[in-house]
Order: structure tokens, then sequence, then C-alpha cells
């Protein structure tokens, strides 16, 4: 049985739990404090901190894990990508204090003191750019590091940037999107799953693909005039067009499916009434499949 280690609190957590629970991998523990537990019978869930896991992946303690992209950069460890997961998203970022004069990463002086918890990323961003700066690690409340004096800029995560601009502080610069990823030990670690194993993941990963794809679409059943067809062709273009069939004792009307983007579906409807739609049913799609 396959081991996959995912977050074990927060919004990470919840997020996984509900992606797995749709793939039909719903997690069934003994009690809610268990620290292991089973995926629907095909895996073996453990429940450990997201900043660990890219560690427990690479030495082979896990087969595969679920984790922030941020930290599986700050980990450097030699980690595979099978799957951008979507949720969890968030940015890396250089701020400064607003009245530090600093706008962009031109105007960081040399030496300057960075406080993070990402020390890893840090080095690597500031080196690439020839910038020498002085590292501060921090363990948490960055934003207040420049405040207090012990730090000229942060290096921190940041969704909106609204605890930064309530903390005084600006963007200066991005240095990497993250989202959460499912991720396996690369073949650079030595640990790399086995051809068995490897079919197991890409199942896996085919099944989180197919309620990835599903997620944001509809499914739209209608009835409309047969001469309309080509107008309902540009109002649901569908995957490959719409799916047109007869209906029994329909005369001039046929039935049209196709899945459209959730995003602005009234349009859609509307659209169709326009031309002549009638019995319009809109579905929420499981998987979707390609």
């Amino acid at each position: 049985m396959l081991r996959l280690a995912i977050p074990n609190k927060g919004r990470l957590n919840e997020d996984t739990r509900s992606l797995l629970a749709d793939a039909g991998l719903e997690v069934r523990a003994s009690s809610e404090r268990a620290l292991v537990a089973s995926l629907g019978g095909e895996f073996e869930a453990i429940f450990v901190r997201a900043q660990d896991i890219p560690e427990l992946v690479a030495d082979g303690s896990a087969d595969a894990g679920i984790t922030g992209w941020d930290l599986v950069q700050e980990a450097s460890r030699p980690l595979e990508s099978l799957l951008d997961l979507g949720f969890g998203r968030c940015r890396l970022v250089v701020a400064a204090r607003d009245e530090s004069g600093i706008r962009t990463l031109a105007d960081v002086p040399d030496g300057a003191r960075v406080a993070t918890v990402f020390p890893r990323v840090t080095e690597r961003f500031f080196g690439s750019r020839d910038r020498r700066v002085e590292l501060v690690p921090v363990s948490g409340a960055v934003e207040v590091a420049p405040h207090l004096g012990i730090a000229d800029i942060i290096l921190d995560l940041t969704s909106t940037g609204s605890t930064l601009r309530v903390n005084g502080l600006r963007e200066v610069a991005t240095v990497l999107e993250s989202t959460a990823h499912l991720v396996t030990a690369g073949a650079a670690s030595g640990r790399a799953p086995s051809a068995d194993r490897r079919r197991a993941l890409d199942d896996l990963v085919a099944a989180l693909r197919s309620v990835l794809a599903a997620r944001g679409q509809r499914y739209v059943m209608a009835n409309v005039p047969r001469a309309q067809l080509e107008a309902v062709r540009r109002i649901l273009p569908g995957i490959s067009g719409p799916t047109v069939i007869d209906v029994m004792n329909g005369g001039s009307k046929v039935a049209v499916h196709a899945v459209c983007p959730a995003d602005g579906i009234y349009r859609t409807l509307n659209a169709l009434k326009a031309v002549g739609a009638e019995g319009i049913l809109v579905t929420r799609i499981e998987r979707l499949l390609p």
C-alpha cells in the first residue's frame, strides 16, 4: 500500500481531504487525532506538518506528498511535481516599510538585512541577482521585523497583500507563486518510486486530475429548435461541440448536451433561452476525463 503524506492541519489539510474524498479516497481514521489513516482502502495517509513533507518524501518515508510549492522550494530536495492541485494559492514576496524609500530591488542596499522563514529561497533569489544580503532567520511574525529594527526588508508569504498593508509594508518584488502540489522523489534522490508504485501514483494523478478538471464546469442539457443548432453551437461549444440527440415526438426540437464553464453560466442560459431553448437543466460534474 502506498503511503501519502498530507498536511495535518489548516486550510491545506481541509482542501486536501476534500479533493481526495471527491476522487473516491475518503480519509478513514480511527479517531480525529490519528496520525495514520486509510484512503479509500487504496492508500495509507500519514498526517504531518506541511513543512516536513518534502523531507519525508525525499527520504522515502512516504511515496508521495501534498504540500505547498514554496515549502518544496525551501527544502531544496530532489522532488518531482506530479500535479499542480491549484489550491493554497499564495505568493512569496519581498516587502519593505512604506517610509523606507525601497520601491524596487534596485533600491535594496548592499548588505541589507532580510527577515524570513525561507532562508534557502532568499539566498538563491538574491544570489542569482548578484545582490549581497544578510539573512535574519525568524520562525514567525516576519512583518514586525522591520518595525523592530532587526531587518531592513522581509521575504514572506502573502495571499492578498492585506496583511502587509496593515503592517505598513509595501511589496517590492515577487519571488515565486505557490500552490499545493502532489510530489514524489525525483530520480536524483535515488529513492524514486518503483515501476509498480509509479503506476499506482499515475492512477492517483489521473483520478485527482479528473476531479480538478470537473471543478468549475457544469453539464448543460436543453431542448432547442433544430433550426437554431448553428447558434447553439456558438453558445455551447463544449469540449468538442455539443452532443445533439433526437427527441421522441420532439418535432422540430432536439436535445443538446454540453460541458460549459461555471463562470458566467447565467449568460449561457440567457443565450439559450433567447434562441428558444426549453427544459434547460444544469448539473455539477464529479469527474471529467479527456
